[in-house]
């Protein structure tokens, strides 16, 4: 086997939330950011977030209606 091919491994690396939590894993990395972790998860914390489901169902209806307007016209 060849040496030196792996990367050296931190057993106390450090992960930051976008929430402000901070905790210890093992990597090769010394530093990794999340979005999202068990503490504002909300399928660990039981806090449902509300996402812009409504904005993003007005938007296809917008573009559904206006692709069937311009298959009218062609037609």
């Amino acid at each position: 086997m060849k040496k030196n091919t792996h990367p050296k491994y931190n057993s106390a690396s450090v992960v930051t939330c976008a929430c402000g939590a901070t905790f210890p894993v093992g990597s090769t990395m010394d530093e990794i950011s999340v979005e999202i972790c068990s503490q504002c998860h909300p399928f660990y914390t039981g806090n449902e977030k509300v996402l812009d489901t409504a904005g993003r169902v007005d938007r296809f209806k917008k573009r559904a209606a206006a692709g069937a307007k311009a298959t009218k016209t062609k037609k």
